[in-house]
């Protein structure tokens, strides 16, 4: 399904990014090719489906946000798409999904919300309800980070 440059390429783009001028071209030296080719590979991948993002993680903790919060919201389906992008775009929120509800958790579209502390993650929450005429929520407060790393799917050791 992968060529051995598509694998190679995959391996380190999988993980963290070299903190350079042209990160590309950090990685095209590892793999033996020229920037242009790993952009093009990864143009390719992601034309194919197999890339749908790049994303970045940002250590929240260090940057002074130190409260955090899961919002489960209850939104119609019929506007589901609607509020979704609407609740996107607050600069507080850095994640937006939508989930099947269940009998007996009613929730369908979360957001997480990030803040110095917990009562500002209430009053983003409330402004967020307010603009997109959503009552029905719950946060569910972070109490401690147990894991953060990005899905490995190929290895970066090319010596196979």
């Amino acid at each position: 399904m992968f060529s051995d440059l598509e694998r190679k390429i995959i391996a380190l783009v999988q993980g963290d990014m070299p903190i350079e001028k042209y990160p590309y071209r950090v990685i095209a030296e590892k793999v033996g090719t020229d920037e242009e080719t790993v952009l093009s590979v990864l143009r390719n991948l992601n034309d194919r489906g197999i890339i749908r993002r790049f994303g970045a993680t940002l250590r929240h903790q260090k940057t002074g946000f130190t409260a955090n919060a899961m919002v489960a919201w209850r939104v119609d389906e019929t506007r589901v798409e609607e509020v979704g992008k609407l609740m996107a775009s607050f600069n507080q929120v850095s994640h937006c999904y939508r989930r099947n509800p269940s009998e007996l958790w009613p929730y369908n579209l979360y957001t997480m919300v990030h803040a110095t502390d917990e009562a500002s993650c209430r009053a983003i929450a409330a402004n967020i309800s307010k603009k997109t005429a959503v009552d029905f929520y719950e946060l569910l407060f972070s109490r401690k980070e147990l894991k953060k790393t990005s899905m490995q799917y190929f290895s970066d050791d090319f010596s196979d």
